[in-house]
């Protein structure tokens, strides 16, 4: 077996030019430097120096091995450095994965491209749970409950559900007062749960669930907005979703005491230690930026 030690020891008894210059440039003692040194000549059955009481030459042998070393010695020096270099700032391939739907994330990506030049951006919206390590991916954007125990978790920020509606839709057909109401009204719904008919909504400790035959099911909260300001029915949405919306009026909250139960979101990553930058930066603009989105995006109740 090669020892990348005995390699580089020999190489700095030749640049520094004797075994005691070497063992202070390595920080070791004399005595190991030379066993390194005899280590290696024994494994390659070859002598590299000779050795006399006034001055250290290499041998024919020891200057062909040498010019190897150094090769080989500087390409090491070169990958330390570059991994260094990487550490430093972000660089290089960042693959993350989130939900369908997500598309806030869209202006968070735009401003981290925009403030790291030299990081590039795959991502993958599905709400398959993806395996970050078997697929190669460095981050995931989760909302919900982590099921994953081995897989690090830092809180963004949680999200609300309200119900909304236009206000032309509400004028034809009506303002519900009650949850129940709704069972009477055309629905919009988000198709990707496993039951997109029912809502459960929650009112302080009151907590009541809604079964809806819906007018359309879909699994993109745009095409729901859309619907929903086409005036089609009633909508259960995120509160960042519709915020700009029941700002300007274009939506309006139907029964704003009742929401749906807050659902965590957070980036999750194979480890926590040694945390590239790329990711570290991600994850914390991430964190920023959605949560002053969510707390601007707050409708008062």
């Amino acid at each position: 077996m090669i020892d990348l030690n005995e390699l580089l020891v020999f190489t700095r008894v030749v640049q520094a030019g004797s075994f005691t210059a070497a063992a202070r440039l390595l920080d070791m003692p004399k005595s190991s430097v030379s066993r390194k040194v005899s280590a290696l000549e024994d494994r390659i059955g070859a002598r590299l120096i000779q050795r006399t009481t006034r001055k250290l030459g290499l041998t024919d042998a020891g200057r062909l091995y040498y010019e190897h070393c150094t090769r080989i010695v500087g390409e090491v020096e070169d990958a330390d450095r570059a991994v260094v270099r990487m550490q430093e700032t972000p660089r290089g391939l960042l693959r993350v994965t989130t939900p369908l739907s997500f598309g806030m994330l869209g202006p968070i990506v735009a401003e981290y491209l925009k403030r790291y030049p030299d990081v590039r951006i795959e991502i993958m919206c599905t709400d398959r749970r993806i395996d970050l390590i078997e697929e190669g991916f460095d981050v995931a954007i989760r909302a919900g409950v982590l099921d994953d125990s081995t897989l690090v978790g830092r809180s963004l920020g949680s999200i609300t559900r309200v119900v909304v509606a236009a206000p032309g839709y509400c004028k034809r057909k009506g303002t519900p007062r009650t949850p129940q109401d709704l069972e009477k009204h055309a629905s919009i719904t988000f198709g990707a749960g496993a039951m997109p008919s029912v809502w459960t909504l929650f009112a302080g400790e009151q907590k009541t669930e809604v079964h809806l035959s819906p007018r359309l099911t879909v699994n993109d909260f745009e095409m729901m907005g859309d619907a929903a300001r086409a005036g089609l029915g009633i909508a259960f949405m995120p509160e960042f979703v519709c915020a700009a919306d029941l700002r300007a009026g274009r939506l309006k909250q139907v029964l704003p005491a009742w929401c749906s139960a807050e659902a965590p979101v957070q980036a999750l990553y194979p480890t926590a230690r040694h945390l590239s930058p790329k990711v570290a930066s991600f994850i914390e603009l991430t964190r920023e930026r959605f949560s002053l989105k969510v707390e601007r995006a707050s409708p008062r109740r």
